[in-house]
């Protein structure tokens, strides 16, 4: 059993969806988009680990640390550019294989207006990925599924961001470096992946509002993944929502935050493809710290659109 599982997965892997799947990635941009480093004024720590298909042999285990940082909090001149730079590790453990990214944001941020902005990124690093056959069981001996392998890649993104007030709209392009796997398959490599995503924030009262959210992400192939979510924000304190994701889950949400700064949020995934028979579905977690100060006011709002 572990042997077809773990093909499956490296079939997913190879030839669809190279990149980390997160739940709750509306609430964590930096670790998508790299123009998000430095587009608060303000220290911004984000982390979260997710567990996928909780019970099924060689599922993916999955987690991130983002740090962003401001180069200058405030600009020189009336609407003039802001800088910023950015950190993120990312780990993905799925069947035999472990793959590790460590990268560099650099982002510029252009206001068109007060309430306008487009912001320009790019991540740069390396990527660790190895191959541990300690645990996979053939019927006949086959030398290219015992042996072990390691290797170190370079990695790139780039990333757009615009919003205003109440809005925003992402671009990500990802694995801009077409590297190959070595001894693992003459077709291995890292493939080039599209991200779209966008948001609206709705104020329902002075102290509730919704903000309804949608991602697609387009591997290079396999089937285009669409989540869509929608998110209800009380008094910026306590949020909780719901979402679909077409491929395979409805998407549960709840959130609290602690005087404005410390945050903690768990998503449960519920999977409805055949996985489930064999699964108990998926769980993130994940805790953020702003350094942003506190605002004396019990009407939600949103970080990103600061």
């Amino acid at each position: 059993m572990l042997v077809f599982v773990t093909f499956i997965l490296i079939g997913i892997t190879t030839y669809s969806q190279q990149i980390p799947q997160f739940t709750q990635w509306s609430s964590h941009q930096l670790a998508l988009n790299p123009a998000h480093a430095g587009i608060k004024t303000c220290i911004d720590i984000h982390s979260l680990y997710r567990v996928q298909w909780v019970g099924f042999q060689g599922a993916p285990r999955s987690g991130f640390f983002t740090l962003s940082a401001p180069l200058k909090a405030k600009r020189k001149n009336y609407l003039s550019a802001r800088h910023g730079l950015g950190l993120k590790f990312e780990t993905d453990q799925i069947g035999q294989f472990n793959t590790n990214r460590i990268n560099m944001a650099y982002a510029a941020h252009f206001n068109f207006t007060r309430d306008t902005r487009l912001s320009l990124g790019l991540y740069g690093g390396v990527i660790q990925m190895g191959y541990d056959p300690t645990n996979s069981v053939t019927i006949e001996p086959d030398p290219t599924v015992i042996k072990e392998a390691s290797f170190l890649a370079p990695d790139a993104s780039f990333g757009a961001w615009w919003n205003g007030e109440n809005y925003y709209f992402g671009l990500v392009l990802q694995n801009l470096f077409r590297y190959k796997w070595p001894n693992l398959g003459s077709d291995s490599r890292y493939r080039f992946h599209t991200t779209l995503n966008a948001g609206y924030r709705f104020k329902v009262n002075d102290r509730i509002t919704l903000m309804p959210a949608a991602i697609l992400k387009i591997p290079p192939r396999g089937p285009l993944a669409l989540d869509l979510q929608a998110i209800l924000d009380f008094g910026n304190k306590i949020n909780l929502g719901l979402g679909y994701r077409n491929t395979d889950a409805l998407l549960f949400f709840a959130g609290f935050k602690i005087n404005q700064r410390f945050s903690m949020q768990y998503s449960f995934d519920f999977t409805l493809s055949a996985i489930q028979k064999g699964s108990s579905n998926t769980h993130e977690l994940s805790i953020s710290f702003s350094a942003c100060k506190p605002q004396n006011t019990s009407t939600s709002r949103c970080p990103l659109f600061e």
